[in-house]
């Protein structure tokens, strides 16, 4: 799975990019990208826990690891790609275990997961993620070597990855000394506080938008 902002940070980086490739959750819904198109000659291989197209073998990865090796053959593989995924595992340790496993010494798993999100049941969405929270769920690889990136569900929207998540600063005296707005602005959220306007949003000192984070661990 994934989106045109997952891809673009696929095509950034497909210098690193070495064969044999797996793709966690490779299922093609009709709007996700094709990583395998554009990773034409390169050993690739898809799984996913159902059938569809991209998938080449239907497998869940938070199955027992000695049933996994067998499935994929005793394969190990130089780039792992896992976009989208790991919110919809309700046992996610397992799962990066396994995929620890199978990717190579001096491997790179290419990882994508929400911080902020809607619920999008795949059959089910169970967790958020922060940077942290990746390196957690992955403790043997080295997720400092390669810069991470923030984006939303905006084509294009992308950032450095950092803190701030792209937190809107809707406290007037942070955002006043981050220098993200001037006095204007910070009149405007002080007079919509006093008059009650759309206190869902302006009664919260910070609000965040739809945000992916997007990684690189190596091995």
């Amino acid at each position: 799975m994934g989106d045109s902002n997952q891809a673009n940070f696929v095509k950034a980086h497909a210098n690193l990019i070495k064969a044999p490739i797996l793709e966690v959750g490779s299922k093609d819904y009709g709007k996700t990208p094709d990583f395998r198109a554009m990773l034409p000659g390169y050993e690739y291989t898809g799984i996913d826990r159902e059938e569809g197209k991209g998938v080449d073998l239907v497998l869940d990865l938070t199955s027992d690891s000695d049933f996994v090796d067998k499935q994929l053959q005793g394969k190990r593989f130089n780039t792992i790609i896992c976009f989208s995924v790991l919110e919809h595992c309700k046992e996610p340790f397992k799962m990066a275990h396994n995929i620890t496993r199978f990717l190579n010494t001096d491997g790179l798993l290419f990882v994508s997961v929400p911080f902020s999100w809607r619920i999008h049941d795949f059959p089910a969405d169970y967790w958020r993620f922060t940077p942290d929270g990746v390196k957690a769920l992955f403790p043997v690889l080295d997720f400092d070597k390669y810069p991470g990136i923030i984006s939303t569900c905006k084509q294009e929207e992308i950032a450095p990855l950092d803190k701030y998540l792209y937190r809107t600063e809707l406290s007037v005296s942070e955002g006043l000394r981050l220098k993200r707005y001037g006095y204007l602005r910070a009149g405007f959220v002080v007079l919509c506080r006093k008059l009650k306007i759309f206190p869902s949003l302006f009664d919260y000192p910070y609000a965040f938008p739809p945000v992916l984070i997007t990684m690189i661990g190596k091995k």
